[in-house]
Order: C-alpha cells, then structure tokens, then sequence
C-alpha cells in the first residue's frame, strides 16, 4: 500500500493555490518536493516558475516582481512568465539557452491548478470537474489548513468514516452515536473508491440544523457518500433531511465537500477545502457560522493525522506495521491504486 515515503504522482492536476491568494507579487510554495515560485500577471494570468535562479540558483521568490518578470535579488537575471531569461546585466544581449521551468496552471472558480509532471501531457480537460464551485446554485466557503501529515493518510481518513463517531465526538459526529457500526456500501473499480452510508433517524449536527430549518428534531437522517477521484481531489457529498416528512415532499439539503490535498513534502500537506451548500444561499451568516463549525472538525483531523504522522516518522522501518479490517477495504485499495501510479510513473521516468 501507499505510506507516506511512497514517490508522488506528478502526473496530475494538483491545487497551487486558492484564487484569491494569487496577487501580482511573489509567492513561495513547495509542492510534491519542489519549490516554487507563484504570481499573477497584471492581467490576471497565474504563473508558476522553479523558485531557483539558473544563475546561482538565489531564490526567486526572494527577489522582485517588475513589469510581470522577476528581477533575481543577486545578480539581476530577468525572468519572463515562460521562464526564459530575458536580461543578464552584465552581458549586453541574453543567451537564449538561459531559463527555468514554467509549470501550466488553469484557474477554475475559486482555486488554481497546476501540473507537476511533463508540461506536453498537462490536458485541462483532465481537470476533475466540480461545476458546483462555480454554480449560482450554490454558495461556498472556502480555506486552507496546514496539514503536517502525509496526504495518504488524509485520503485514508475521508474513505473511512467511522472516526466521525470518535474525532469528532463534539462536531461532526454530534447526536450519530453508533455511526461506526451503520451499514455502508463500498464502490471500488478501475480508479473508483468510494464509501456510502445512511444514518436514520439521528439528531442533525449542531453546525448544520439551525442554517438547515430543521431545528432540534430527532428524526433526522444524514447520508454521505464519500469517493476518492485523483490523488489531489477527495469529494464529499452530504445529504441532510427530516425521515418523519413524506419521502416525497423531503426536502433535502445537501452539502458538497471538495477535500484538495497537495502535498508540501512526504510528512507535510497544504489542505485546500471548498464547501458548498444548496441552501440559506447569499446569507453571509450562515456562511460564517457553517465556515467556523465544519473547520473546527476539519482542525480535528489535522490534530488527529499529525498525531499519526509524528508516531509513524519516529517509528523504526522495521517496526512499522499496519492491521486492516473491514471497515478499510476502500482506503487499502485506494491506497494500492496510489502506489501502482506512483511506481509506474517513476519507472517511466527511469526508462
């Protein structure tokens, strides 16, 4: 299976950035291991270059931004949006073999893709399509937390949903008291991994009932249908509704979750989250309220896959072992399929 030393996938969109961090000024990132510099043209074009001068390889994050090139802060080379070189001051016409690597990026709604891996095989059409960031129809909340975990791991933990009865005892997992032992469904196919489950009647979480009109009932029902879809996207769907309305006449709220992972480093993860909702729609309050409660159960997981990530980073190699059960057929086989496209990605690299 997939651990947190396995090589990464570059061949595949990742999150660089939410839309909205992305100025005319440099940003510094590492992604999948490389560090790289991002900003936005003066007309609105979202660049990424190798954060490395091919000069003396000073940081180009750490230099200026000048007319959409970056000026290094040591000897002066300029750079263009392509990353080709296009002044060297002490030479009065620029080599043309002089640049670093430009990545292809592709903003859509409220985030930034980029592609890691050869710059002829980036296809924007292979971008996971969420047409509900973008949708009227929907209103989103959006944020990013620190993860010091491997991004395995956070896959791992949103196919297998019965830690919502424990980490999450106080938000999520509110009035689901035996939500782990629920009967679920398990999809897994070519690159399909996914985990449905229904849980009726329960109380709606605290975060959810008020915006939601349902109020304190206790004949609620919650159906989440949690999927694995690339390396760099997990989604969620949340169906939330009252079992003692007529099945016809249900009105059903629904909460999409697009869980962003893009891994920093091995042991370390920028954790981009957009959720949207088909309900209380444009209320500015509610949104800050749902904003505040789901992240404080998405801070659990952090808490809880840090914890995991310290015990296994100082856990000797040959020490580590891992026991599955039932419950972890999704993740075990999601994390098979990780390691396959890794390891084939890698031996193409070396071939």
């Amino acid at each position: 299976m997939a651990s947190f030393e396995t090589p990464f996938v570059f061949n595949c969109w990742y999150v660089a950035a939410l839309a909205s961090e992305l100025k005319n000024e440099l940003l510094e990132r590492m992604i999948l291991g490389r560090r790289l510099v991002l900003y936005r043209t003066s007309d609105g074009v979202p660049v990424a270059l190798d954060d490395r001068c091919a000069h003396r390889s000073f940081p180009l994050s750490k230099s200026k931004l000048v007319d959409d090139t970056i000026v290094c802060g040591y000897h002066g080379f300029r750079y263009d949006r392509t990353g080709d070189c296009v002044e060297v001051p002490s030479l009065t016409k620029c080599p043309a073999t002089i640049g670093v690597r430009a990545y292809p990026m592709v903003e859509r709604g409220p985030v930034v893709w980029i592609w890691m891996g050869a710059a002829e095989e980036a296809d924007p059409s292979t971008i996971p399509p969420l047409s509900w960031m973008e949708s009227s129809e929907w209103t989103l909340n959006i944020g990013y937390l620190d993860l010091p975990a491997s991004y395995i791991g956070l896959h791992e933990n949103l196919l297998d949903l019965t830690h919502i009865e424990f980490l999450h005892a106080d938000t999520l997992g509110a009035g689901a008291p035996g939500y782990s032992m629920a009967p679920y469904n398990t999809e897994i196919g070519e690159g399909v991994f996914a985990l449905s489950r229904t849980v009726e009647p329960a109380s709606i979480p605290g975060p959810f009932a008020g915006p939601m009109a349902f109020g304190d009932i206790t004949t609620g029902g919650r159906s989440i249908r949690s999927e694995f879809v690339t390396p760099a996207l997990h989604q969620l769907v949340a169906r939330y509704y009252d079992t003692a309305e007529p099945a016809e006449q249900r009105r059903i709220c629904f909460i999409s979750t697009a869980h962003l992972p893009t891994p920093r480093d091995h042991v370390s993860t920028h954790y981009f989250i957009v959720n949207g909702r088909n309900f209380a729609l444009g209320d500015a309050e509610v949104t800050e309220d749902l904003h505040r409660g789901m992240f404080e159960a998405f801070a659990e997981d952090v808490w809880g896959l840090g914890n995991v990530q310290s015990v296994l980073s100082a856990t000797p190699a040959e020490e580590l072992y891992e026991i599955s059960v039932k419950s972890d057929t999704a993740a075990v086989a999601m994390r098979r399929h990780i390691r396959n496209l890794a390891l084939a990605e890698a031996a193409e690299r070396a071939a």
